[in-house]
């Protein structure tokens, strides 16, 4: 076919594309957005990439409907694969109410072959086309028009490297026999909550020092507040209010007009066009009955982990993910580390499926007492009571 880059701006010429498409059984995806000055982001361009073809479309254009595009992504027969897709996934969401299905991560992907926690694309390529990448256009301002042949080939590129690297990995994989450990990670980009946000539970993003119970229940108002109206306005947050002024309106709770003069960079002070609905929405949190007021986990002020377990188990994770070419952050978290130096029984993932037996029983066993660490030429190994 034609390698010189075109932009599709014309539904004929995408229907036709999307039909070719239709003939593979994976296709590669990318998205060139913007979310600057918007709540929701702005798709600027949809790249797609099978076998040799390859195209540009502009979603910007407005002799274009997208609906053949929405169609492809939406075919149980065809495999969308995406590097780092949650953001590009959650485009399609907005646009459509529905997730691309099925899907495949590169970057999750990377995780399980031993190319580190988050695996950048640059590495990916080089890794397994030995190709450096150009990053020229990497900053483009991608809903200006007109692009240039260099910009559309340049996130061209993204898709056709990708299209070649799928199969790779998915081979390696087979053949490693470690695709099903993929399944759980890449199930839960899946999950249409993941990217329709409950505006009620917006409060447990910001970063907060008091666990007070009114104040949270102030802040849960408040942010949930902000959410909506940054929603409805499609603007981002922190240009409605920041953090840190929600933060400072929950501790404070002004009951007038006047008080506002004195919260920290409220935009208008006393005279804001906010302030009246800043007071009703702290009216609204001081009508919600105690029982209701959010609470802090059970788990908030536990007890710590015993310091000398979670280090021996930190250390095994080492040694097991290093041996196995894995990224130590599939395999467990920090959190499910001291759950487990804590309770053997513990509710974890870490204690489940693949990852236990790669893992887990191990973990068990060092805690009992029946293997032990050692240091050998510099490398850590595993006795057990019997020498094994």
């Amino acid at each position: 076919m034609d390698n010189t880059p075109k932009l599709i701006t014309e539904t004929s010429d995408l229907e036709n594309a999307m039909k070719t498409l239709s003939e593979f059984n994976s296709i590669a995806v990318d998205t060139e957005f913007i979310r600057e000055s918007t709540y929701y982001p702005k798709l600027c361009l949809v790249q797609l990439a099978a076998g040799e073809y390859h195209f540009a479309v502009d979603p910007l254009s407005e002799s274009i409907e997208l609906s053949s595009l929405f169609q492809l992504l939406q075919n149980q027969n065809i495999v969308k694969v995406f590097h780092a897709g949650r953001q590009d996934i959650e485009i399609f969401v907005c646009l459509t109410g529905n997730v691309p299905n099925p899907i495949f991560d590169t970057q999750i992907a990377s995780m399980v072959v031993g190319l580190g926690d988050q695996a950048g694309y640059d590495k990916l390529v080089q890794h397994y086309l030995n190709i450096d990448i150009d990053k020229s256009s990497r900053f483009t301002d991608w809903s200006a028009r007109p692009l240039s042949d260099r910009q559309i080939k340049y996130a061209l590129d993204d898709v056709i490297h990708l299209s070649k690297i799928y199969p790779l990995m998915l081979d390696e994989l087979t053949q490693n026999e470690r695709l099903s450990w993929l399944k759980e990670e890449i199930s839960a980009l899946t999950h249409l909550s993941l990217y329709k946000p409950n505006p009620d539970d917006a409060w447990k993003k910001l970063k907060i020092r008091s666990y007070n119970s009114d104040f949270l229940n102030r802040l849960k108002y408040l942010a949930s507040w902000r959410e909506k109206r940054a929603m409805t306005k499609n603007m981002p947050k922190n240009r409605i209010v920041r953090d840190e002024t929600l933060i400072d309106l929950a501790g404070t709770n002004p009951k007038t007009a006047s008080k506002f003069e004195i919260i920290r960079g409220f935009p208008g002070g006393r005279n804001g066009k906010l302030v009246p609905e800043v007071l009703q929405t702290l009216a609204n949190a001081a009508q919600t009955p105690r029982e209701n007021w959010p609470k802090i986990k059970a788990d908030f002020r536990r007890a710590k982990a015993p310091a000398a377990t979670l280090e021996l188990l930190r250390v095994l994770l080492k040694h097991i993910t290093e041996n196995e070419k894995i990224a130590p952050k599939l395999l467990a978290s920090s959190e499910d580390l001291e759950a487990l130096a804590k309770d053997d029984n513990a509710d974890i993932k870490l204690l489940k499926g693949w990852r236990r037996e790669l893992f887990g029983n191990t973990a068990l066993k060092l805690k009992s007492g029946e293997i032990a660490l050692t240091i050998k030429n510099n490398k850590i190994h595993l006795i057990s009571d019997n020498k094994t």
